[in-house]
């Protein structure tokens, strides 16, 4: 009868450590992603983000996998986009090998609402470049981002990636 009690006590026992760490791990897990939430959400509100493009989607052709160098950077004062472009254009200027979306702007119209599911849908639109006529955002509340490029003389393109934190370089 005693070993039957101590059995049966060491069993709930076992029990009960496995329910609670199995809650506090919940718990932890709906923690980071709450705080990482706010912290695309602080980074939006902001308007201190850097876009870094992973994917590239031109609207004919393969997807492209792309080195983490190339993203946009976008501050209150300016936008600098250094991403690549691969598809059709209509016009071209003559002797430029310069990416169409390689481009820095202190004019803009720039606008962030809350979009669908939890996320952010942003839209920028440069007023002193010439080809690129949108760039649509959205971003997840994981930090994850789709970037839509819509250009006047260019066929559009499209860009997965994720958002972090501007890095500000500190001048000596």
């Amino acid at each position: 009868m005693k070993r039957f009690f101590v059995l049966k006590t060491f069993m709930l026992l076992t029990l009960a450590v496995m329910t609670t760490t199995g809650l506090f791990a919940q718990d932890t897990k709906a923690q980071k992603k709450a705080e990482k939430a706010a912290q695309i959400k602080s980074l939006i509100d902001s308007q201190n983000y850097v876009f870094v493009a992973q994917n590239a989607f031109p609207m004919n052709g393969r997807m492209r996998s792309i080195t983490p160098d190339y993203n946009v950077t976008v501050s209150t004062d300016s936008i600098v986009s250094y991403l690549p472009f691969f598809g059709r254009a209509y016009t071209a200027d003559y002797g430029s090998t310069k990416s169409p979306l390689d481009f820095k702007t202190k004019s803009f119209d720039y606008s962030a609402k809350p979009g669908k599911k939890d996320g952010w849908s942003i839209t920028v639109k440069p007023k002193d470049n010439k080809s690129v006529q949108s760039m649509n955002l959205t971003v997840s509340s994981e930090g994850y981002a789709s970037l839509q490029v819509t250009s006047n003389d260019r066929s559009p393109m499209s860009f997965n990636g994720y958002i972090t934190e501007r890095k500000v370089k500190k001048s000596k």
